[in-house]
């Protein structure tokens, strides 16, 4: 059987513009460009799936709206398989509104929507598509659904041996008890500090902060850092992959780059600070076009990247 990326969480419809000026120095600023994409956590990295080659299956919610069709056209294109996108009623398709400077560092207003708008039903099919996955499946997820749902989708993927990927946004959703059975746990910098209670100012807080996310129970911590790098740690010790140093257009779905390649090479049986740089390697390459699917690249140009930033990644301690 092929290799599985089962990929749960946020389904948006992307608005996206550009501005000449920060947002908050006016009241009414103008902006172009504006572009109308698919988006969200889990949508990006059941892309990324797709677009590596593997078997990947989208799991979440959507309304019953022409906005589906906006959040769910280029995975279908790309090859995602949707079958168990559900659609909620009372509740139209999640909204990301996208907001890029020119410095590339985005803000983003998310209107939830039918992303947090679950029923049993549709918490029975999740369930049921991890039971019926591949034994070579991988679970990512997220938490821009209600952690009722995260909760259900650990504990099935965990008892089949699945690994699980979790990243945690939004992180005063995390339920910490559940950290046991997770392979790995990908929190940007802000997200850390949010989940560990303190700044997180420089490479030495966030390596402490990946050790402390480790701690909580999960076999491997991660913390994405703003350039593209990360610090990971993991049973052989916690380490810091590098960023390319390459100027972003546009920070728009970096993270889940990140996520959703590390995902992808845990998926494919690579060790943890292999993947943390194939993640990198792919974060790096997604800030330097607009948009977050749009700029994603695939696997021989992530591969070539990984080749450039390898001899730069450093032990820091046992």
């Amino acid at each position: 059987m092929p290799r599985t990326l089962l990929s749960l969480g946020s389904i948006n419809a992307d608005f996206q513009v550009r501005l000449s000026q920060a947002p908050g120095s006016q009241e009414t600023l103008l902006a172009e460009g504006l572009q109308r994409l698919s988006g969200g956590k889990a949508a990006n990295t059941a892309y990324l799936g797709a677009l590596f080659g593997h078997r990947s299956l989208l799991l979440g919610r959507v309304g019953a709206d022409d906005l589906a069709d906006q959040a769910l056209g280029p995975l279908r294109k790309a090859g995602v398989l949707l079958d168990e996108v559900t659609h909620a009623t009372g509740a139209g398709t999640a909204v990301s509104m996208i907001a890029v400077p020119a410095n590339g560092k985005k803000q983003i207003i998310l209107a939830n929507e039918a992303n947090d708008a679950w029923d049993e039903m549709a918490a029975q099919r999740v369930l049921s598509a991890i039971a019926q996955a591949p034994s070579q499946s991988l679970l990512v997820l997220d938490y821009e659904v209600p952690a009722h749902i995260v909760r259900l989708a650990v504990t099935a993927a965990h008892a089949r041996t699945l690994p699980i990927v979790v990243d945690p946004s939004f992180p005063e959703r995390l339920e910490r008890g559940l950290m046991p059975q997770v392979t790995a746990l990908t929190p940007n910098m802000e997200e850390a500090a949010a989940l560990l209670g303190h700044a997180i100012l420089n490479e030495a807080d966030a390596a402490s902060a990946a050790e402390a996310l480790k701690g909580l129970g999960a076999q491997i911590g991660v913390v994405k850092m703003p350039d593209g790098g990360c610090l990971v740690a993991c049973a052989e010790g916690v380490y810091t992959v590098p960023s390319s140093g390459r100027p972003a257009v546009d920070a728009t779905g970096a993270g889940d780059a990140f996520t959703g390649t590390f995902a992808i090479a845990l998926l494919e049986g690579q060790p943890a600070v292999e993947a943390a740089l194939w993640g990198s390697a792919a974060a790096n390459l997604a800030v330097t076009a607009f948009g977050s699917q749009p700029a994603y690249q695939g696997r021989e140009a992530v591969m070539g990247l990984v080749q450039t930033l390898r001899p730069r990644i450093r032990r820091l301690h046992d």
